[in-house]
């Protein structure tokens, strides 16, 4: 398999191992599967901060399993969780989840479960079973509390890596994706919401505006959730690593809120767009 130097440089390193698990997965036997991270990228699922070096496989148990600087070779039952991407064995969403979330530490393994779950909501019906199957094996622990972390409606990774942070802080849990009807009848769908707090949170994955028009409609977007009596606060990529700033200003919006503004009210927030899959 060739690439010229022009494609080569010109890809992602996702790009990069895409191709070469496609051409490792053309060569597997037919009792074999594209796995773990690999698999992951030929479902096209957000990989955030993984190592790419490796193109995973596994075959069955009663195979060796063998690691080099290029492939990562599992040997385990596959018990029929198989699917075809783009003519190549990989395993299900489900089984990919639980291989991630068995050996990537919790965020990376979060970031691709929630990916999962939004791209197909169902999977999650076969976690427990794969669970199950999994007893005993290295990391099962982990994989089982990142399965119960898992939730579609998280729209991206600094999304889902906020939820985690949320966590690790201490922080209430929010309701996700919920639409918000302003007084002018405009509709308005937020990152988080804490009902009860009459905060709102918003994680700014494209960092500061630089676009004047929106720049003004996330202005006049503010003001409209603001009449509502609702505080809002916002959050980017660089705080995430120093959480704790974003809990001191979630804890002086609650502080605000209790102290200068009436509740908001109730009709004015609508259901999640998603149903809920916690």
């Amino acid at each position: 398999m060739y690439m010229t130097r022009r494609d080569f440089d010109s890809s992602d390193p996702v790009g990069v191992h895409l191709l070469r698990a496609r051409f490792v997965g053309s060569r597997l036997r037919t009792d074999e599967a594209v796995s773990h991270i690999s698999a992951a990228v030929l479902h096209g699922l957000d990989v955030w901060d993984a190592p790419l070096e490796r193109v995973h496989f596994t075959r069955p148990a009663m195979r060796s399993c063998r690691l080099s600087d290029d492939l990562h070779i599992h040997a385990s039952g596959l018990d029929d969780d198989i699917v075809d991407v783009d003519g190549l064995r990989v395993t299900s969403l489900a089984r990919t989840i639980v291989d991630v979330a068995r050996t990537l530490s919790r965020p990376r393994a979060l970031v691709i479960g929630d990916s999962a779950l939004r791209s197909d909501p169902s999977a999650r019906s076969d976690l427990p079973r794969i669970l199950a199957a999994s007893r005993g094996r290295t990391g099962i622990v982990a994989a089982e509390s990142v399965a119960r972390l898992l939730d579609g409606r998280s729209e991206s990774v600094g999304e889902s890596l906020s939820r985690l942070r949320m966590r690790e802080a201490g922080l209430p849990i929010p309701d996700l994706q919920p639409e918000i009807v302003a007084r002018d009848g405009r509709r308005y769908r937020v990152d988080f919401l804490w009902r009860d707090l009459g905060v709102i949170g918003e994680f700014d994955g494209l960092g500061k505006y630089t676009e004047h028009h929106r720049l003004l409609a996330e202005k006049a977007r503010e003001d409209a959730l603001r009449d509502l009596g609702f505080e809002v606060i916002r959050w980017n990529w660089a705080e995430l690593s120093r959480f704790d700033v974003v809990v001191g200003r979630f804890e002086r919006a609650v502080l605000r809120r209790k102290t200068h503004r009436p509740a908001p009210e109730r009709e004015t927030v609508e259901g999640s767009r998603y149903n809920p899959l916690l």
